[in-house]
């Protein structure tokens, strides 16, 4: 019963975040690598699968208040597209091992840039 709760609000949690745009999918990665015990690529399946409809019910409200832009978007889907089929392929010939690697990397990196990242008042308040 622990488990399913725990299960449970991870979901929730990660909904709440998907819903704000914030990535909430990043959070389940990691709920699933530490606390289920699956394997890296089920674990990647799981997550894409979540992202479809978590962002499908995001995207009318994000395009209704304005904060999509539209030209930018439809450049970017079919590279993403592209991007996305040709990463699945390189990973499922990956070991497991070197996925986690790569993911923890990219975590670090990331927030590292949003812990060191300028806000648009420190830029201004920077420049002469």
């Amino acid at each position: 019963m622990g488990r399913f709760l725990l299960a449970m609000a991870a979901g929730a949690a990660t909904g709440i975040l998907s819903g704000f745009g914030i990535g909430g999918g990043t959070l389940l990665l990691i709920y699933m690598g530490t606390f289920s015990g699956l394997q890296q690529h089920l674990i990647q399946g799981i997550n894409l699968l979540y992202f479809l409809p978590t962002a499908g019910t995001a995207l009318p409200s994000h395009i209704k208040n304005g904060f999509v832009d539209k030209t930018a978007a439809l450049c970017a889907i079919p590279a993403g597209l592209c991007g996305t089929a040709a990463a699945a392929l390189i990973a499922t010939g990956l070991d497991v091992g070197i996925l986690h690697r790569c993911f923890g990397a990219f975590l670090i990196y990331v927030g590292l840039t949003e812990l060191f990242r300028k806000t648009p008042q420190e830029e201004d308040k920077s420049s002469p």
